[in-house]
């Protein structure tokens, strides 16, 4: 792991790399992106900020520093006021709301800090919802993988119980399952591990690390676990809405 600015211009382990060359490549490539709110404050100003399609990066920094808007308008829920996203040759700032919704729904599985869980749903039917809208034996596939990690993770897949009554540990453990259960090409995640015990945390630091080095997936998490950060290939750290070299 190593820590860096958003640009890490003067990397030699990641040189910058013209837009075209770095979304061919299938990854991110951010370019003068700034998030305003109502005010008119500039909340996200982040310059340049290449993320290669198999890297495994944690956003750091102090609680207000910007990560988690970061990781939203990675994801296209928040919509910048400048700037291009472009994760591969799609750049998502140039989208639409229902367009980026479909590429939320075909490329990115998304755990939110707050689980957004249907709470009259099990734990196996909330980590396997994508299953309800797909082709028969995509579905199926669906719903397997979603077992299969919740049983990693430590959950009893043969519970019928409504989310509503399990612990906030438990809840974090579907959330993680749903957001993985479609194999999806990018992952972005924001506290995964912060109602985790120290057991399933570091199940769920071994699946991420699996699927970045197995799968070649792009994943991109919000953190201040410090054996999160330790497995992950390199750190951007905010301040201000700033990338920054400043430990925070």
């Amino acid at each position: 792991m190593r820590s860096s600015s958003a640009s890490d211009a003067s990397s030699p382990a990641r040189p910058s790399r013209p837009v075209e060359a770095a979304a061919a490549g299938g990854g991110l490539v951010v370019r003068d992106l700034r998030v305003r709110v109502a005010s008119g404050r500039v909340v996200l100003d982040v310059s340049a900020l290449d993320i290669a399609r198999d890297e495994f990066v944690v956003l750091a920094g102090p609680s207000g520093a910007g990560k988690s808007t970061l990781l939203f308008t990675l994801a296209g829920l928040q919509v910048p006021g400048t700037g291009s996203i472009h994760w591969g040759d799609t750049d998502i700032a140039t989208l639409g709301e229902a367009a980026r919704a479909r590429f939320r729904a075909e490329r990115v599985g998304m755990v939110f800090q707050d689980f957004l869980l249907f709470d009259e749903l099990s734990a196996l039917d909330n980590a396997a919802l994508s299953a309800a809208w797909g082709a028969p034996d995509a579905s199926a596939t669906v719903r397997r993988r979603a077992a299969e990690l919740l049983g990693w993770l430590g959950l009893d897949t043969a519970d019928a119980r409504p989310v509503s009554t399990l612990s906030g540990g438990e809840r974090q453990r579907v959330a993680v399952a749903r957001a993985l259960a479609t194999d999806p090409r990018i992952v972005l995640a924001d506290e995964p591990t912060a109602s985790l015990d120290r057991e399933a945390a570091d199940r769920l630091i071994v699946t991420l690390r699996r699927i970045v080095d197995e799968r070649r997936r792009t994943v991109v998490v919000v953190s201040h676990d410090p054996a999160l950060i330790a497995s992950a290939d390199r750190v951007v750290r905010l301040v201000d809405g700033r990338p920054c070299d400043a430990a925070p």
